[in-house]
């Protein structure tokens, strides 16, 4: 069985059960240790490119009215490897390629593959597809014994804030900064775990656009800034979008120093672990004095006000 991950979270989710021996076929933004041992076939017009918010939305939007998709796939590397399997998703089509670009890539394979899509919704939704992908792989058993591990993870969360009734705080996390939008899908399921609620945003559906008097007024306690694709460096960069904001000094999560700014991996890549690890970095964002976590996490987020 040979398979292809046209996802960086599937990619993920094949190492993290330790499956990567039936995988090659990757895109560009797969995780290091994959881009190191399998070859990249899924491509961006983007890569190795500096884009600000702004400028990203633009092209994506331009990509979208014209239909021409910023991603493709390189078909003679693809041909090559004839894998038996591609996962793809249609999730998002901004953030990764999705299945219809796939399908028409692999339509004049000489071996077709079997597509499966991967879609998540929910926080939940991503734990059943880590059996979705060990099923397909065969190894049914390496995805039973991930979830555990995860579930156990989650619980010890939980049962801080059982055993001191920390009350919850309330959060806001933004998913892009110009325009600013709101996190949807599995990320409140995230913030709920962790002790929070994000009344502003979008649980299992997709995240959109929200006004900025909206969160002025919203006024959160917790503000986490994680534009989907951006480590912190990137984001940082962006943050006069909001810090030039004649309001950015009113908001409580300003005023009280908790604004953090954090690796997108963790949340809006829907790999099982790394939603784990975004739960448990929200958790010490959102309740410091109960929480730690370990050296890695540490360096995935930071507070503005520390730099």
């Amino acid at each position: 069985m040979k398979v292809s991950s046209f996802l960086p979270a599937i990619t993920q989710m094949i190492y993290d059960m330790g499956l990567q021996d039936s995988l090659d076929g990757i895109t560009f933004e797969c995780p290091a240790i994959a881009l190191s041992e399998k070859t990249p076939v899924v491509r961006c017009v983007m890569e190795g490119k500096y884009y600000t918010s702004d400028e990203i939305n633009t092209l994506f939007s331009n990509s979208k009215k014209t239909g021409e998709s910023l991603y493709y796939v390189e078909e003679q590397e693809l041909a090559k490897i004839a894998p038996d399997i591609i996962f793809t998703q249609d999730v998002c089509e901004i953030c990764q390629i999705d299945t219809t670009c796939t399908a028409a890539a692999v339509a004049n394979l000489e071996k077709v593959p079997e597509l499966i899509s991967v879609n998540p919704e929910s926080l939940q939704d991503v734990l059943d597809s880590v059996l979705t992908v060990a099923k397909a792989i065969g190894s049914e058993n390496a995805g039973m014994v991930h979830i555990r591990a995860l579930e156990k993870r989650i619980s010890k969360v939980l049962d801080i804030q059982r055993e001191h009734r920390l009350l919850q705080k309330s959060v806001l996390l933004l998913e892009w900064i110009d325009p600013l939008f709101n996190c949807g899908h599995w990320i409140p399921h995230q913030i709920g775990c962790a002790g929070g609620v994000d009344l502003l945003s979008h649980p299992s559906g997709d995240s959109i656009v929200v006004d900025w008097d909206k969160i002025v007024r919203y006024d959160p306690e917790v503000l986490v800034i994680a534009p989907c694709g951006y480590a912190t460096e990137t984001t940082l960069k962006d943050m006069p979008f909001l810090t030039e904001r004649p309001e950015w000094k009113q908001l409580r999560a300003v005023k009280n120093k908790a604004v953090f700014i954090a690796d997108f991996d963790m949340f809006t890549q829907p790999s099982a672990s790394t939603l784990v690890n975004g739960i448990e970095v929200l958790a010490k964002m959102i309740h410091p004095e109960f929480y730690k976590v370990s050296t890695e996490l540490e360096l995935k987020f930071f507070n503005f006000f520390d730099i």
